[in-house]
């Protein structure tokens, strides 16, 4: 069985889309931006993914000349899914851990804004801001307590109007690692892409919209194998996760993009190179 996270890869490769389920395909300068709607239970019971709305851009290697654009587009269409009002960013993952990073090393990029009018009220011009909090906690085996514990204990306290969830994906096409990202309405079960699924973080369990932004990191060996060989791996046969050999350089990247084009659609009345001033 086909092992990822990404929605648009559960979809059967055939000329008709399953019933219940929409796609449309766009291009924007070096992305290829796909919506995939699951629209019917029938549909995600039969692809095993939430009902929803999930978008995925596939770009090329990203560049000095070619970043500040994609970001934009990627902010484009992460705008089109978050609401108006506060917004608790939970960025997920094992800093120690490279390929799980995206989280952690993201949240150092995006900006913070909840606490600017009570602790810096001199700054009137920051007092119209959107109020933005930023967290990020480790893994269960680091802490012992579960993420989504946690995000629910900031988001009772702070009450957000949405919550932001960044975390590493997995996929089946290693063509896509560290170059596709999925922004998606129905949250996420962390760990899910290595087969250690934790508590979800989804509207049903928080009270609020939770949207997911998340970039492939891995793709199991298994899943390899079948693409390889177009039949199903040996289940007895032990499994490992694959990586790129220069993920330390492709996530630092990544998770660089992600806090620019989610800084862009919180804050849109500032430039790129506001933005980057911002977040230094």
């Amino acid at each position: 069985m086909i092992r990822t996270d990404l929605a648009e890869e559960k979809i059967p490769e055939t000329n008709k889309v399953p019933e219940g389920i929409s796609k449309e395909e766009k291009t924007k300068g070096n992305c290829k931006i796909i919506t995939v709607d699951i629209l019917s239970d029938k549909a995600s019971e039969q692809i095993g993914k939430p009902k929803g709305r999930y978008i995925t851009i596939g770009f090329s290697d990203i560049n000095p000349e070619n970043f500040e654009n994609t970001a934009e587009y990627i902010s484009e269409e992460i705008s089109s899914l978050i609401p108006k009002g506060k917004a608790l960013i939970a960025c997920l993952g094992n800093r120690n851990i490279t390929p799980d990073a995206i989280g952690p090393l993201a949240s150092e990029k995006i900006i913070a804004t909840r606490h600017i009018s009570d602790e810096l009220p001199e700054l009137k011009e920051f007092s119209s801001l959107r109020q933005v909090s930023v967290i990020t906690m480790g893994v269960l085996g680091q802490t012992g307590i579960e993420s989504a514990e946690i995000v629910k204990a900031v988001a009772n306290d702070t009450k957000p109007d949405f919550v932001v969830v960044i975390d590493a994906l997995a996929c089946s096409d290693t063509e896509r690692l560290c170059r596709t990202i999925q922004i998606s309405t129905t949250g996420i079960s962390p760990g899910s892409g290595v087969q250690n699924s934790r508590k979800e973080l989804s509207e049903k369990t928080l009270g609020i919209p939770v949207i997911a932004i998340g970039i492939p990191t891995v793709v199991d060996m298994h899943t390899i194998a079948e693409n390889l060989t177009n039949s199903p791996p040996d289940e007895n046969k032990e499994n490992m996760m694959v990586t790129p050999r220069d993920i330390d350089k492709l996530v630092e990247r990544a998770s660089k993009l992600i806090a620019f084009s989610l800084n862009k659609s919180l804050f849109p009345e500032f430039s790129f190179k506001e933005l980057e001033m911002l977040s230094s």
